[in-house]
């Protein structure tokens, strides 16, 4: 493991000026991953340079669409068309958007976590009080 390793939490719009800049700095796409929370996702944009490995972090509500890096990264494509059709990530203008035709899967976004409803929880002697 190399000491040049960063990861760094940025809100949306300051990750895609981030990664022009890296773009620009002669930086490669290394991975895009996202990771399913109820009612958000967390996606992960790591660049390299040389021996330099820089990650930087985006939480995204379920209902927040993103825009496509590729752009200026093209090969970012395939791993957002894979974040839309897997956890449902809504990305605008991917260039080529698959259109969730990607994979072969029965299930429309089945890492998707969506918010579930409050569940209050009563406890025996509460109920019992009750009746």
């Amino acid at each position: 493991m190399s000491e040049n390793y960063t990861i760094e939490t940025v809100d949306i719009p300051t990750l895609y000026k981030i990664m022009l800049e890296k773009h620009r700095a002669g930086f490669r796409l290394a991975q895009i991953c996202a990771t399913a929370f109820e009612g958000y996702n967390e996606i992960i944009y790591s660049v390299a340079y040389d021996y330099t490995f820089e990650n930087y972090k985006i939480i995204v509500p379920i209902d927040t669409e993103i825009i496509t890096i590729s752009d200026f990264f093209p090969s970012a494509m395939l791993f957002e068309n894979e974040m839309k059709e897997l956890y449902g990530v809504k990305v605008k203008a991917i260039n080529p958007d698959y259109n969730n035709k990607l994979y072969r899967i029965a299930k429309k976004a089945p890492f998707k976590k969506e918010v579930k409803e409050a569940v209050k929880v009563i406890k025996k002697e509460e109920e019992e009080a009750a009746e």
